[in-house]
């Protein structure tokens, strides 16, 4: 660690290291998660005595903002809110910071010690030797390799690999010829939008759903109609006639859980084809499957064309990958790869070449059934620590995926405050609506970052919190 503890000002010595600590939280010199040095080290580096020291942590861990590990050291368990006032890098009125985002447009935010966040997983976790090992493989093949420019359908090594996976874990056989590979699920919605939604067109998405794929239809100027999910999951009763997409999470619906069943899917794949609608298939982690055999993917049942089948390496492997694919429907494939080649061009070379490599050597899939056995072990320590912690919630049934929506008997007021303020990184299930009215009756748990030795303790900081 790095740090300028200048120790200058007014104030005790230990006020003032207190102060250069919790600013160097607010600058992020520290970082979440982050060992701070032992006490007699820091002594003796700024030339105090290691009383100095111990105190000034003693008060940040006090407060919330460094955690003590028996035989570990302490550590940076919370960050200050980005809003906090005297931040030096907070946008004032000066030139430039009078503009705003469109209101689709959302931001990030810092993880908590109880990382529950949904659609993130850890990075720590993946076979960083074998991938080191494909790209440096990736790379000795593109030494050969004179072509100026790549495919923008992506490389046909991977695409094959993709329709191999894609035959035995979802039930869908399809051709290289039939996929696209996109930087990430999100870029394939945006090419699907703009291949096939015109201004004023209507939408349809699941209620509650998942907002940046509104955030797209709305982008592009869509008039986005939310449609109620029951526990067979989208209600195609409800449909409108004259809508043009219809946005679906068949295999594990986002954020509720329920998968689709086969007597809902048949009945939508039959209006799809009778209203002419594109039906958007997004199984973003339809392979953590914890109940029976991983269900077929709804595109397996197309027999009109009128599925565009949308995956993503994000869940399976790691987001920063930025490798998703898309299953094209016929009469849309020639416009969706120029919509690609408009777009950036082609996908990343190297990145598609090594993970090909993966996949074809078995890696990937060993990975895959490694973190299967993680999650199923995450989820059945979570379950059991919501059923023992309280009576005032209720988990939502879920078979697949990598979250679990819990239900609460009581309305929440001011409940992503009260998150905060427990150090739980959680989303209330009421930002998945488009109706306010739904805030602080649930909360989404996120499986992918949380220890599994963490999980007990979380899920009593949340009932605390409650």
């Amino acid at each position: 660690m790095r740090l300028h503890l200048p120790l200058e000002g007014e104030g005790s010595l230990r006020h003032r290291l207190y102060r250069d600590l919790r600013e160097a939280l607010k600058r992020g010199g520290l970082h979440l998660g982050e060992r701070l040095p032992p006490s007699r080290e820091l002594a003796g580096h700024l030339g105090v005595g290691r009383k100095t020291v111990v105190e000034a942590y003693e008060q940040l861990v006090a407060e919330g903002f460094f955690h003590t590990r028996p035989g570990s050291g302490t550590f940076v368990a919370r960050l200050p809110p980005a809003t906090e006032s005297g931040r030096p890098d907070a946008p004032g009125p000066g030139p430039g910071n009078h503009w705003r985002p469109g209101s689709v447009w959302g931001g990030r935010q810092t993880p908590h010690y109880f990382n529950f966040a949904g659609g993130v997983t850890d990075r720590r976790r993946l076979p960083h030797g074998d991938w080191r090992r494909a790209l440096s493989r990736a790379l000795r093949q593109q030494e050969g390799d004179t072509s100026l420019y790549g495919d923008p359908a992506g490389d046909e090594g991977l695409r094959r690999a993709i329709t191999h996976y894609l035959a035995y874990s979802r039930g869908l056989p399809c051709a290289a010829q039939d996929l696209l590979v996109v930087q990430g699920a999100q870029q394939g919605l945006d090419l699907l939008a703009r291949v096939r939604v015109a201004p004023g067109d209507v939408v349809a998405v699941e209620e509650p759903g998942y907002p940046p794929a509104r955030a797209v239809f709305e982008a592009r100027g869509a008039r986005v109609v939310g449609v109620p999910v029951d526990e067979q999951g989208l209600r195609v009763d409800r449909l409108p006639a004259s809508v043009s997409l219809i946005y679906v999470t068949p295999s594990h619906q986002f954020p509720l859980g329920m998968p689709m069943g086969l007597q809902r899917r048949l009945a939508l794949l039959d209006f799809a084809r009778r209203h002419d609608a594109l039906v958007v298939e997004d199984d973003y982690d339809g392979e953590f499957r914890f109940q029976g055999r991983a269900l077929d993917a709804l595109k397996s049942l197309d027999r009109h064309q009128q599925v565009a089948y949308l995956g993503s390496f994000s869940k399976v492997w790691h987001a920063d990958l930025r490798l998703g694919y898309l299953v094209m429907p016929a009469g849309l494939a020639p416009a969706l790869r120029q919509a690609r080649t408009f777009s950036d061009g082609y996908p990343p070379a190297l990145t598609q070449r090594a993970l090909a490599l993966l996949m074809e050597n078995g890696a990937f899939a060993r990975h895959l059934r490694r973190m299967q056995r993680l999650y199923e072990r995450r989820r059945s320590r979570l379950l059991t620590a919501l059923q023992q912690a309280s009576r005032s919630w209720t988990p939502l049934p879920q078979v697949a995926g990598l979250h679990l929506a819990v239900r609460f008997e009581q309305w929440v007021p001011a409940l992503p405050e009260k998150l905060a303020a427990a150090n739980i990184s959680a989303q209330d299930l009421g930002s998945f609506y488009r109706h306010a009215g739904a805030a602080g009756t649930g909360v989404l748990l996120g499986l992918g970052m949380i220890e599994e030795s963490l999980i007990d303790d979380g899920v009593d900081a949340l009932a605390a919190c409650l």
